[in-house]
Formats: structure tokens, C-alpha cells, sequence
């Protein structure tokens, strides 16, 4: 029994750590759109979600945003350190820690549905813009209506676009593990 919680330890370990470094290897391949690029970091932000629950996706997220404080080209356009931190987008990458736990405490919750997976996708979209948009006010000083426009509405459609896809993924992986387990 020891031997099992020990290896399920080991498990999780690597694939929070595989998370991190999915985010590290999506995030900074992106598509500028104004002052806030469409990337695809949200996607490895909800799947680790999916598959990790709050606490583990958030961590996963965690190691990558300080991976990108110190300095590690992990953020978009391939750049890192804390001046991108402090800079207009900083409080979208702190905002993935937010969305992952979010994301994942809704899962748990809700179980993985789809409607459920949409939920907490959604209400990890909620928290990274609840982060990130009173952030990037406070470094432009800009007023809600212009950040709003400048870093929501652009996003909203490639936002949906990343969540049905990141739900079609949660549910392929449950899928395999299933028959996996079945092996």
C-alpha cells in the first residue's frame, strides 16, 4: 500500500511538471492582437485543470510563471523575467494560477461533463481576466471601457474556440485513461 502512495506521488510530481512545461513550450507561440496576443496557453492552463484538480493546476501553472519570472523565454514572443511580469500582460500570466485552480476546483466540483468542463473553463476564462484586466489598467492607466475593448473583446470567439477544443481534449484523455485502466 505504501509502495502505491509512493508511486501516485511520483505520478503526479511528473505530470505537473509536464504541464509546466507544456505551458512553457504553448505560451510563447502566439498571434499579436493589440497590446494582449491570442496564445495558447489556456489550453495546457484548463487540460491541467482537467486532469491535475485545483491544487496540482495551479501548481503546475505556478512553476511555469516562475520559470518566466527568472528570466526563462517562456512567455510570449519568447521572452521572460520579471519586466514582463510588471508589464501590461503580467497580470494575465499571474492570472493563469487563478485559472487553473479556478477551472479545476469547478471540475471537482461538477464532475467532467461536458456542460461541467465548459463551466470551469469559463470560470477560469472569469478569473484570468479578473486579474489581468485590473492589472493592465493600473500599468497603461487605461479606464475599464478602453482596457475592456483593447484586452476582452478581442478575445472573446478565439477564447471560445480554445475552450470547446480543451474540452474535447479533457474528455479524449479521460477516455484513454479509462481504457487503460480496463487493460
Amino acid at each position: 500500500m505504501r509502495e502505491r502512495a509512493k508511486i501516485n506521488r511520483t505520478r503526479t510530481l511528473v505530470l505537473c511538471a509536464v504541464f509546466a512545461a507544456v505551458s512553457a513550450a504553448a505560451s510563447p507561440w502566439v498571434i499579436p492582437v493589440g497590446p494582449v496576443p491570442v496564445g495558447l496557453t489556456h489550453i495546457s492552463v484548463f487540460l491541467s485543470a482537467a486532469v491535475l484538480g485545483a491544487k496540482r493546476a495551479a501548481a503546475s501553472q505556478a512553476v511555469f510563471v516562475a520559470l518566466g519570472a527568472a528570466g526563462v523565454p517562456v512567455f510570449s514572443g519568447f521572452e521572460g523575467g520579471l519586466g514582463k511580469i510588471a508589464g501590461p500582460t503580467g497580470g494575465f500570466i499571474a492570472g493563469y494560477v487563478f485559472a487553473a485552480f479556478v477551472a479545476g476546483l469547478v471540475i471537482e466540483r461538477f464532475g467532467r461533463s461536458y456542460p461541467a468542463l465548459f463551466l470551469g473553463m469559463y470560470a477560469g476564462w472569469a478569473a484570468t481576466y479578473a486579474v489581468g484586466l485590473p492589472w493592465f489598467m493600473l500599468v497603461t492607466g487605461s479606464g475599464i471601457v478602453q482596457a475592456f475593448v483593447l484586452c476582452v473583446l478581442p478575445f472573446l470567439v478565439p477564447d471560445a474556440v480554445k475552450t470547446v477544443i480543451c474540452a474535447a481534449l479533457a474528455r479524449r484523455i479521460d477516455a484513454a485513461r479509462l481504457e487503460g485502466e480496463n487493460l
